[in-house]
Parts: C-alpha cells; structure tokens; sequence
C-alpha cells in the first residue's frame, strides 16, 4: 500500500523559511515523478510545484523563484524548500505521485 506523510510545517513569519518533506512508502520502485499542491480556505487546489521523472521541474507563477522542489531517492521523499514566505502562502500543503496518491496535507502558515 502506498503512502505519503509530509512533515516540516508550521507557523513562520513572512520573509522566512520552511522545508517540506513527503516520505513515500510502499512504491515497489523509485519516486519517478511528483507534485506539491496547496488549498487555501475557500480556495481551490492550485499545483505549487512539480518534478519529472528527467528532474525537470515546473513551479506555478506566484512561487517562481522562492520555491524550489527536489526529490531524494535515497530517503523515498519529495521535498519543498520554501524561501521569502508570503502570507499569501498561507494554506495546506500536499504531496502527490502518480497515479492518484495523496498526502494527508501539513499546515503552513506565515504571519505578517
């Protein structure tokens, strides 16, 4: 059974710092791609940050440049470096892996 557990949120002023990290357990091989998601209340779910299998990675506008996504396949984990929080970062946020593999989401919030 495969299963995602994200770690490393938390409340942090804006202008600081936070790491994310998904463990992935249960693949019978290596992460071969993956996502974070965030939900803010009474918003959708926007993709924040994705890695290909090729290490190609694509980050939605409004974290360009802050946010940088990895991913280690000697610990199984996806993990989010986020830099210069905002606020408006503020929101929930989840790992995925194809196909159809949720986290259970980690609190992040950034005061002003």
């Amino acid at each position: 059974q495969v299963q995602l557990v994200e770690t490393g949120g938390g409340l942090v002023e804006a202008g600081g710092s936070l790491r994310l990290s998904c463990a992935v357990s249960g693949l019978l091989s290596n992460i071969r791609a993956g996502s974070w998601y965030r939900q803010a209340p009474g918003q959708q779910r926007e993709l924040v940050a994705q890695i290909y299998r090729d290490g190609r990675t694509d980050y939605g506008d409004s974290v360009k440049g802050r946010f940088t996504i990895s991913k280690d396949d000697s610990k199984s984990a996806i993990d989010l470096q986020m830099n210069n929080l905002k606020p408006e970062d503020t929101a929930v946020y989840y790992c995925y892996i194809p196909s159809g593999y949720w986290g259970q989401g980690t609190q992040v919030t950034v005061s002003s």
